[in-house]
This record gives structure tokens, C-alpha cells and sequence, in this order.
């Protein structure tokens, strides 16, 4: 029986067999909830984001910044996985485990003798995913990228920018991060599945897939009208739903539809300007942005964005991340953890969370991010490995 503060995951455990951000970010998802997962590294070549961040200590530590955003909770093994003996230990672990999720190059695990096959025959309830650049066939099947590829390839990178600096990578990895999100949602479509059908599955999943699906309405947009998406930067398509200068700094103004767009005339003193059509802001749309941008120098960035809200106009100062991090409002939502420290962390350090609560189960940080192989011997012994077989293995090579 159950009790209501058991978290969705629990009792389920995955083989995170990935590397750098978006497959170990999905991963990190389940494992805040509950999820038993085992992160499997190459003894010699350990995942790249623990020599990621700009901390050079931590790099050198290989428990880099990059490593530590999406490791908390988890377990950590080393297992070359190139070695006879570190396959039989992983069809070991698979007999034991939920779900195995993988993002190295298409056809590389087949290539092993690792493929969906050969384990589903091992475990049939077996969860078996791979997340990949272009996906597991098609024309780009085989190639590789990074987030920044993916962003240069799907068109999203050449909507971004200003109309006069174009096209314009994202600030952060957003492609990883939503494939890592996606990546979430998908493992736990096919537990949910299994649970109805007793069978394991095989997950596809490709960053230029959910690339587009980031563009969803712009995608629609372009096959109805062939028109493609400009970058126009902080010059939204209507002028109360735009960024501007104030005395000190930029405010993002938010009176998209024509109800906001009323209470920001009204809020600066200039009914006459409120329009009654979509079509009536588009025509009147250069005087607009040269009345507001006037108005706006006559504050601050904080006096605007609190007059504004104050108003129900929605309005938000542009902020940098250690503003944006203080925020009250963030802290009181518990998106984020602070750990004391960790193997070879001197000091605490924050990291983000779930973005999403629940009113109980929810996600919970247990553990903080593992040292390069911290748990292999741990991990082995449960798998029924004796000291004297360890001691094999590592001789090997094969952990």
C-alpha cells in the first residue's frame, strides 16, 4: 500500500548511459522523483560536463558545474562498456532495471551488442530509450550535434536576434534543456504505458524533433502563409507588448491582448490611444512605439513595474540572473536546492530542481551530485559481485 507522501518514481530504476545535458537532465527529472538511477561512465572518459562551468577547480576535480546542475540523487558507476566483462555486468544490471536510456550516436549500442533487442530479450519490461541529434533513421540518422547545431539547423537560431544582428544563438542551451524535459515526459509516458500493457517500449527521441516543436506556431504559421519568422529582438509585434529603455534600465512590457492593452493606455494617462481591433493597434503600430518609448524614460525600471502591476498591465524589469535568483518570489516556490557540499566540493553550491510542485510526492533532493565512480563497488555488490570478482573486473578493465 502506498502512503500519499511516496514519490511518483520510487521503486523504479534507470540506467543513465548519457552524457553532457539533455539525457542526463531527463534522467535528473526522475530521479528528484524518486527514481533509483545509475549513472554508467567509461572508466578512462568520464561525461564531459564534469569538466564543464567556469569553476577550473571543480573541472579539474571532474565535478565540474556542469556535472553538478543535473547529478543530485543519483549513483555513479564506471563500466566500459567496450570490455566482454562490463557487457555481461550491464545485461546484469538491465535483468534489474525499469528503464535504460542512452544518447550516444545511432547504431552505436547495436554496434556493441547492446541494442533494444538484445536487452528486451533480457528484461521485456524493459524501457529502452535513445535520445539523439537527428533521431535513430532518416537522411541524418547518423549524424551528431550540439544544442548550438541543433539551434543553426532547426531555423530557430535564424528567428533570433535583432533585425539588424542575425541570426543569434539562445543565451542558455534551450534545446538540451526542453530535449532533457521532453526526454522526462517521454519515460514517463512508457512506464504509464507499461503499466497498462505489461511490455517494455523503445523511445525515440531527437533534439531536432523537439526543436521544432519549440516552434510550433511559428511552424504553423510559415506552411499556411510561407511567410518566415523574423527576428525582430525586444520589439514585439505590438508596441504595449514590447521592451524599453526607462531612466536605468530596460522594462518588458506584457499588454498583449486588447483588454491589457486598454489598461496600459489608461495607466499612462492616454485613453485616447486604446484601440478597439487587432487590426486598429497593427496600423497605428509606429506612432504607438514612439509615444511609449517617450513614456517610459519618465521612470525608473522598479517605478514602472510597480505602477504597472499595480494596474494589472503585466510589466517585469529586465533583470540579470543574480537579481533574478534573489527574487522572493523564486525562493518561496522551492526551485531550487542548496547543497552544503559534495565528494571533492568544498563549499555549498545551488542547483535547480523541478518546475512543477505537487501537493505531496513531490521532488525531493536525497543525495548531492556523486564522485567519478563513487558507487561502482556498491552497485556491483547488490548485482551479487563477490570481492574477488570485482577485483577481476578491475583488472580487466572493465570498471
Amino acid at each position: 500500500m502506498t502512503t500519499a507522501g511516496t514519490r511518483p518514481f520510487e521503486g523504479v530504476r534507470i540506467i543513465d548511459i548519457t552524457h553532457v545535458l539533455a539525457g542526463p537532465f531527463a534522467a535528473y527529472q526522475l530521479a528528484l522523483y524518486g527514481a533509483d538511477v545509475i549513472k554508467i561512465e567509461h572508466p578512462q572518459e568520464p561525461d564531459q560536463s564534469r569538466e564543464s562551468g567556469s569553476d577550473h577547480a571543480l573541472n579539474h576535480r571532474l565535478m565540474g558545474t556542469g556535472f553538478l546542475t543535473q547529478a543530485s540523487n543519483k549513483r555513479s558507476m564506471t563500466l566500459n562498456l567496450k570490455t566482454e566483462q562490463g557487457k555481461a555486468v550491464l545485461k546484469r544490471l538491465v535483468a534489474t532495471a525499469d528503464i535504460l536510456v542512452e544518447n550516444y550516436r545511432p547504431g552505436a549500442f547495436e554496434a556493441l551488442g547492446l541494442g533494444y533487442d538484445v536487452l528486451s530479450a533480457i528484461n521485456p519490461r524493459l524501457i529502452y530509450a535513445s535520445m539523439s541529434a537527428f533521431g535513430q533513421d532518416g537522411p541524418r540518422g547518423g549524424m551528431t550535434a550540439y544544442d548550438h547545431v541543433i539551434q543553426a539547423t532547426s531555423g530557430i537560431m535564424a528567428m533570433t536576434g535583432t533585425e539588424d544582428v542575425h541570426p543569434v544563438k539562445f543565451g542558455s542551451p534551450v534545446i538540451d534543456y526542453a530535449t532533457g524535459t521532453m526526454g522526462a515526459f517521454a519515460l514517463a509516458t512508457a512506464l504509464f504505458q507499461r503499466e497498462k500493457t505489461g511490455i517494455g517500449q523503445r523511445v525515440d527521441m531527437a533534439m531536432l524533433d523537439v526543436a521544432v516543436i519549440m516552434m510550433s506556431s511559428h511552424v504553423a504559421d510559415f506552411t499556411r502563409t510561407g511567410n518566415h519568422p523574423k527576428p525582430h529582438g525586444n520589439k514585439q509585434h505590438y508596441a504595449t507588448s514590447s521592451a524599453y529603455q526607462t531612466k536605468d534600465g530596460m522594462v518588458m512590457l506584457g499588454a498583449s491582448n486588447l483588454r491589457q492593452q486598454k489598461r496600459f493606455w489608461a495607466a499612462v494617462g492616454r485613453e485616447d490611444m486604446a484601440k478597439n481591433t487587432n487590426d486598429q493597434r497593427d496600423a497605428d503600430a509606429e506612432r504607438e512605439f514612439a509615444l511609449i518609448a517617450e513614456i517610459m524614460l519618465t521612470r525608473t525600471a522598479v517605478e514602472w513595474e510597480d505602477y504597472l502591476q499595480s494596474r494589472h498591465v503585466p510589466a517585469g524589469r529586465v533583470r540579470q540572473m543574480r537579481e533574478a535568483l534573489a527574487d522572493p518570489q523564486l525562493q518561496s516556490r522551492n526551485v531550487l536546492h542548496r547543497h552544503d557540499g559534495a565528494p571533492g566540493v568544498d563549499g555549498g553550491f545551488t542547483v535547480p530542481v523541478s518546475a512543477f510542485k505537487l501537493a505531496h510526492g513531490g521532488a525531493r533532493v536525497d543525495a548531492p551530485p556523486p564522485a567519478f565512480g563513487q558507487h561502482t563497488d556498491a552497485i556491483l555488490a547488490e548485482l551479487g559481485y563477490a570481492e574477488a570478482a570485482v577485483a577481476d573486473l578491475r583488472r580487466a578493465g572493465a570498471v
